[in-house]
């Protein structure tokens, strides 16, 4: 596996998540009920990417202070934790509740054998700090502030994808898409191979779809917004003439097929399939199997026609027991004989391995 990829995690203490300690690999699908905790799951990837860049108490405000991040609070759980593997290499770090409402570090330490720099009583991370002191630490652990949490959820009248923004934030797709005609932008005149795979890849689904008309507003050239054309029509349309399933299509597979340089190492994805047809999931699927080759994928869904396309080693199931969330992978052997009648999708239908309600 990658050295730069998340190979285990330990979290203790954060909202539902009382006590995890999983091994991840090249594609991950976290399934579950309403409410297991998948959610919880992927807003600790958000809270370690706020931290990289200095924003924990932000963090931690936006989310209603220490109380809606300890787990029940801080008289149920003193302190949450966590550590994160990568092959033989460590970053962890254990917070505090403070009487004005923030977390502080009681640690964060960065290790990798024979060697480690840690530290102790900030309000935000001291990691770049830690890595550059740590020699070899710097290049294998910066690759987690380039993660990214991407959820497509909004996508009605007032979305951001559907609002003018500026044409130089191109630098990464946003985690809600909203800069997504700058970005497509810089694919199709820099890297326009795979600009020219999201374009066909998108007419699989939506056959109606030609291109997009990507320019700078004509009144402000600094600016850009998404527009497309239909099939034999010259006119280009606005982003807000597409369907909600396509244009969160076209969020996803613009995050997969763009090129391996501008992807993270890992790439999470929340829902990806709100709103799409089965056949886009289908096609989703495989773009994401194609990916986990080069990247790490972590997914977490609620479809059974989604999990339908992965193979029972890539599934985590979270379920809610004693008002905390578990996490457990498979067992393959146990499910090797249902496989042969049912779908993997129909299996987790009737709460055969886990993941449904009690």
């Amino acid at each position: 596996m990658n050295p730069k990829q998340i190979s285990r995690i330990v979290i203790r203490g954060f909202k539902s998540i009382r006590e995890c300690d999983l091994e991840l690999g090249d594609l991950n699908v976290i399934i579950g009920a309403n409410g297991a905790g998948k959610s919880n799951f992927i807003s600790f990837f958000r809270m370690i990417q706020q931290m990289l860049e200095q924003k924990l108490q932000l963090f931690v405000t936006q989310q209603g202070g220490p109380d809606s991040i300890l787990h029940f609070g801080r008289k149920t759980t003193r302190e949450t934790s966590f550590k994160l593997f990568f092959g033989a290499n460590v970053y962890s770090a254990v917070l505090h509740p403070t009487q004005d409402n923030r977390l502080t570090f009681e640690q964060e330490k960065l290790a990798l054998p024979n060697q480690w720099q840690d530290a102790s009583g900030h309000a935000e991370s001291h990691f770049n700090v830690l890595a550059k002191t740590g020699g070899g630490l710097y290049s294998d652990f910066t690759v987690m502030r380039n993660w990214q949490v991407y959820h497509f959820h909004d996508t009605g009248e007032t979305a951001l994808v559907k609002q003018m923004h500026g044409l130089n934030v191109n630098d990464y797709l946003r985690p809600d898409g909203r800069n997504l005609a700058a970005f497509l932008y810089l694919l199709r005149e820099k890297y326009n191979d795979h600009y020219q795979r999201i374009v066909k890849t998108i007419r699989l689904v939506a056959p109606f779809f030609d291109d997009f008309a990507l320019r700078p507003n004509p009144n402000n050239e600094n600016m850009i917004e998404l527009e497309w054309r239909h099939k034999g029509e010259d006119v280009p349309f606005k982003a807000f003439m597409l369907s909600d399933g396509t244009l969160r299509f076209i969020c996803l597979a613009t995050v997969l097929l763009q090129p391996e340089k501008l992807q993270p190492e890992t790439i999470i994805i929340d829902e990806p399939e709100l709103g799409l047809h089965p056949f886009a999931v289908g096609i989703f699927a495989g773009m994401a199997r194609s990916v986990s080759k080069n990247r790490q994928i972590i997914l977490a869904t609620q479809s059974p026609d989604l999990v339908n396309e992965f193979a029972p080693e890539n599934i985590v199931v979270a379920d809610r027991q004693d008002n905390a969330t578990s996490f457990k992978r498979l067992d393959v052997a146990k499910l090797e004989g249902w496989l042969k009648e049912y779908s993997l999708g129909e299996l987790w239908t009737k709460n055969l391995f886990g993941g449904g309600p009690d």
